[in-house]
């Protein structure tokens, strides 16, 4: 499999480079700006309006990397036009606007709480996803989230989201358009990123002068599941989603590529106006997105993990809405087909912190609908999206791979009501589930398990008999009798149960592959693992002597009692 690494990565660092600092690559820092370009780039005036208006006291000021340097002159121009309305000043700013007289209205009603401004200067999760643990950190009100996002509804706390427009070449655009579609018959969606949105209405304008008649521009919407992600569609395709696929989608600025294998399946024909080489718009010529390669690669990823049995579960976010929904059909969908999950709240996801798990087979990813899509080939397990995720499931016969992609969450819970998910309905799917359990538990478990088909590994080209852990109960121990049953039964959630070979481990009564891992694959297993432990009468670990360790400074260890340094 392309992609897959054969053996871990190697995580360790060379001693040459101990004392030596890492060299990332980061983003050229922006040049400077004067205040007139911060009160417009950063929309003060707007910011400002917005939280008079919420009358909201503690605000989170979240920045992208790129954007840190600008940070404190933001903050500057916030707090000063905060007192600026409460001094009842002129309200004027460098720019030349005023104030709205919503704000006015609403500082004459003297109902303004005193704000207190914070900077978030760094972000827990992805930078285009809005940061409400950071944010609740200060118990702030509302979060001011500055540069590109994802636009993923929050769980908690209202966002107000500054796009900091950036400068486009509209005159270039308007010739690379006239280049690409020379029938002027052609139904066309205008549609950009949201650091260039602002530039749509006059691009419009210009192209309809050229007479293009069917033009669609869009508009942002919060709504990650629309069938343009978060933007308007035209009103045919309202009434008649099939009418999609007629019209060309001309998008501003590189996409990601979840939004490219999203629309992929959607349009006739996307072109992408790329805008890496502002400083000269002639050389931006517009390029014919093609995504077959990506999605074949996607395919081929998630029919290899059709043979795992170990599922790692990845929380990559804490703050879009409905993530604990799909979190619980991910594990459903995983217990039905008799696999074992093990749950992972993670940060930034890496291949180091990914390569700690080595029993783990395949990895699902919760986030945001932009970051759930990773394709790093420096992962040595693949990580798949739970849309994905119920088509490596499925078998050979059910699985059908029409080319549709989507990483929203209301694509993974399409097809049933919001009352499916509720506490009553996921405890009557549990129910079943434990039925289903027994079904399996009962009966001749040797014959169930000979006569269950083996499923074939396309990552080693053998059958696989046993890729079901959570449907095979294993059979009781020899050694075991009704004497003991309430003894086991106490000692049942702080114990491995040892077990013939052959046998999974228990881990708290429920099979634990994990464990099984642990016991008959790892070679280093934790501080310790080298001695052998001991177990008195009743069944407690014995005591061991306490020798004396290491001592010292990271730099210089001392070992004993000889006092050898290391």
């Amino acid at each position: 499999m392309p992609g897959l690494m054969p053996v871990p990565p190697v995580l360790s660092t060379p001693d040459t480079h101990i004392f030596e600092q890492s060299t990332t690559s980061t983003p050229a820092l922006s040049e400077k700006h004067s205040d007139e370009e911060i009160y417009g780039i950063y929309e003060v005036e707007r910011t400002v309006s917005e939280i008079r208006h919420g009358k909201w006291s503690k605000i989170a000021l979240q920045f992208p990397d790129e954007m840190l340097p600008d940070a404190p002159r933001v903050f500057e121009a916030l707090r000063n036009g905060l007192k600026r309305c409460t001094g009842g000043q002129d309200g004027s700013y460098p720019d030349g606007s005023t104030e709205s007289a919503l704000t006015a209205h609403t500082i004459q009603s003297g109902e303004m709480p005193e704000e207190r401004l914070y900077i978030l200067a760094d972000t827990s999760y992805g930078a285009c996803c809005v940061d409400e643990i950071a944010a609740e950190h200060v118990d702030a009100d509302v979060v001011v989230h500055y540069g590109r996002s994802c636009l993923s509804p929050t769980a908690r706390l209202p966002v107000i989201h500054v796009f900091t427009q950036r400068a486009l070449d509209v005159e270039a655009v308007v010739r690379a358009f006239e280049d690409t579609f020379l029938t002027k018959e052609e139904k066309i969606i205008l549609m950009a990123d949201v650091t260039y949105t602002s530039h749509l209405p006059r691009l419009n304008e210009l192209i309809k002068e050229r007479g293009y008649a069917n033009i669609h521009v869009t508009s942002i919407l919060h709504d990650p599941s629309s069938p343009l992600p978060n933007r308007t569609v035209p009103e045919q395709v309202q009434r008649d989603f099939s009418l999609m696929k007629t019209w060309h989608l001309w998008h501003i600025s590189e996409p990601p590529q979840s939004l490219l294998l999203t629309l992929s399946s959607r349009l006739a024909a996307i072109y992408i106006y790329p805008t890496s080489s502002d400083d000269n718009p002639e050389r931006s010529q517009p390029l014919l997105a093609a995504t077959a390669l990506s999605l074949r690669r996607r395919y081929a990823l998630l029919t290899s993990l059709s043979t795992v049995s170990i599922f790692g579960i990845l929380i990559n976010t804490l703050s879009v809405k409905n993530y604990l929904h799909v979190v619980e059909h991910v594990k459903s969908k995983i217990r039905e087909a008799g696999k074992k999950y093990y749950t992972f709240v993670v940060g930034k996801v890496n291949a180091a912190k990914i390569a700690n798990f080595g029993e783990v087979g395949g990895w699902v990813v919760i986030g945001c609908w932009e970051s759930s899509l990773v394709e790093s080939k420096d992962f040595w397990k693949p990580i798949i999206t739970p849309f994905e995720l119920e088509l490596a499931l499925k078998t050979d016969r059910e699985r059908i791979w029409t080319g549709e992609w989507r990483s929203d969450f209301q694509g993974v819970l399409c097809g049933s009501s919001p009352e499916t998910y509720s506490s009553k309905s996921w405890h009557m799917v549990s129910e079943k589930e434990d039925n289903v359990a027994e079904d399996f538990g009962g009966g001749d478990l040797d014959s169930e398990l000979e006569s269950a088909p083996p499923d074939f590994d396309l990552r080693t080209g053998r059958y696989v008999s046993h890729t079901r852990p959570m449907r095979t109960n294993p059979a009781p121990s020899a050694d075991s009798d009704s004497n003991s049953t309430s003894k086991s039964s106490k000692s049942a959630d702080n114990l491995l149960i040892r077990r013939t070979k052959g046998d999974l481990a228990i881990m708290g009564g429920e099979v634990s592959p994990g464990a099984e891992y642990l016991r008959s694959k790892r070679t280093w297993k934790g501080l310790g693992s080298d001695f052998e432990i001991a177990y008195d009468e009743s069944g407690n670990e014995a005591g061991t002597a306490i020798e004396e360790g290491r001592s010292g400074i990271a730099r210089g260890y001392t070992t004993g009692s000889n006092m050898a340094k290391r």
